[in-house]
């Protein structure tokens, strides 16, 4: 494939899919797109410890050779004002695994979020985001370390999906006309009107992938987060879905809680994966008060939005957040938090919300050692108390460092 701006490495080769799996060589092909505002600080000092832990994990014996793409304002400026060229979304699909910074969203036109779009365009229907805590790491929680949960929240349905008709538009009074009159609905006149489209298509594919993840990782439970007490026919039907999911794909795998407790008296059998639910408002505080009980976490658009903020305050905040948008094959890992503008080409902020979804990326190809070198520099660097601003400022006798700092710390307690 040809690309007008993009310049693909030749000494690197493709990651390729064969039989459902990925196929990756010594020598793979990632893309990154660099972000906008703190994306540039944050990406290279990214970059430096990614490269070296491939390094010292591999001795040579493997290397990664980027691929630089386009998004946000870097892509506006070399593509007439495009901040979401094609050639991008291609490349993307294209070389199958990637990584991103922070992007900002054209302000007076062009797309609703550059983020949602590239979910939706690219069919990223799992947005995936583990939540763990480091030894040392300011947190508000009493014991944040029982906090150890991976979140599969779905990306592309619910409120999301960018259904929505502002109140005196035609398109409003004519769908409020219809709610009305044919459907017999009651609400205030003039209010702005939204729908909210949860399939089962999409419900079990999300929790498919929830449930797989649970099974290759060892995890207890996946618990289905939900409001279905209220809205019955979509956030209901979700929990419906993905019991129905479980026990007709992984009825061997899998066992539901009410027979985990009728059954055999709550004692998990070896080997089962529980398949249980909560109600979202409920999940908030039980994440909080006995958060060690839930392990994979499957839920929809908007909760799991809400809920992976909330549980990323309990172990650090958004700035050691990591997080990835997935399809069945086709990935993008990115950094959870937004661009910062204020503090764009300061050297200032924590690099960590992208390092650690570089970590996540490297799991995903298969490259574990690179991911446990990271987490294994990261606590060391912790314990010695060098960090950014944001965690210097709640510590007490800390070094604050800069970014780049930050990662020259990082890379030396390899």
């Amino acid at each position: 494939m040809s690309y007008q701006h993009i310049r693909l490495p030749e000494n690197g080769e493709k990651i390729t899919i064969q039989d459902g799996r990925l196929v990756v060589p010594d020598n793979p092909i990632l893309g990154f797109v660099e972000g906008d505002g703190i994306g540039g600080d944050i990406t290279r000092a990214a970059m430096r410890v990614w490269n070296a832990a491939v390094e010292k994990s591999y001795a040579g014996q493997r290397k990664v050779h980027w691929a630089e793409l386009y998004l946000g304002e870097k892509a506006a400026g070399i593509y007439n004002g495009d901040y979401f060229p094609d050639e991008t979304l291609a490349a993307v699909e294209d070389l199958i695994v990637s990584i991103k910074g922070p992007l900002t969203t054209p302000v007076g036109g062009g797309f609703r979020s550059l983020n949602v779009s590239l979910r939706q365009d690219l069919d990223l229907y799992a947005c995936v985001r583990p939540v763990q805590y480091f030894d040392g790491v300011p947190s508000p929680m009493r014991r944040p370390e029982e906090v150890n949960a991976i979140i599969f929240r779905e990306n592309t349905e619910d409120v999301y999906a960018g259904i929505e008709y502002e109140s005196g538009t035609p398109e409003n009074e004519k769908l409020a006309r219809f709610l009305r009159e044919e459907m017999g609905a009651e609400f205030f006149e003039g209010a702005g009107l939204g729908i909210k489209p949860i399939s089962a298509f999409g419900s079990k594919r999300l929790v498919r992938k929830a449930i797989q993840y649970a099974i290759d990782h060892d995890h207890d439970s996946v618990t289905l987060v939900h409001k279905g007490n209220i809205q019955k026919f979509t956030e209901g039907a979700f929990r419906k879905w993905g019991y129905e999911l479980a026990e007709e794909e992984f009825a061997d795998q899998t066992i539901s809680e009410t027979d985990l407790w009728d059954i055999y008296d709550g004692n998990r059998p070896d080997g089962k994966v529980v398949i249980k639910d909560r109600i979202a408002d409920i999940m908030f505080q039980l994440m909080q008060l006995r958060p060690a009980e839930f392990s994979v976490i499957a839920t929809t658009n908007l909760n799991g939005d809400y809920l992976s903020d909330a549980l990323a305050a309990e172990v650090g905040g958004m700035g050691i957040a990591p997080g990835a948008n997935m399809a069945d094959h086709v990935a993008v890992f990115e950094a959870t938090h937004g661009t910062a503008p204020k503090y764009a080409n300061l050297d200032k902020v924590n690099p960590s919300s992208l390092m650690f979804s570089g970590s996540m990326m490297f799991d995903y190809i298969g490259w574990g050692e690179v991911s446990a070198l990271i987490a294994s520099a990261f606590g060391k660097t912790i314990s010695q108390r060098i960090v950014t601003y944001d965690f210097a400022r709640q510590m007490d006798n800390a070094t604050e460092v800069s970014t780049s700092a930050f990662a020259d710390a990082l890379i030396g307690n390899m």
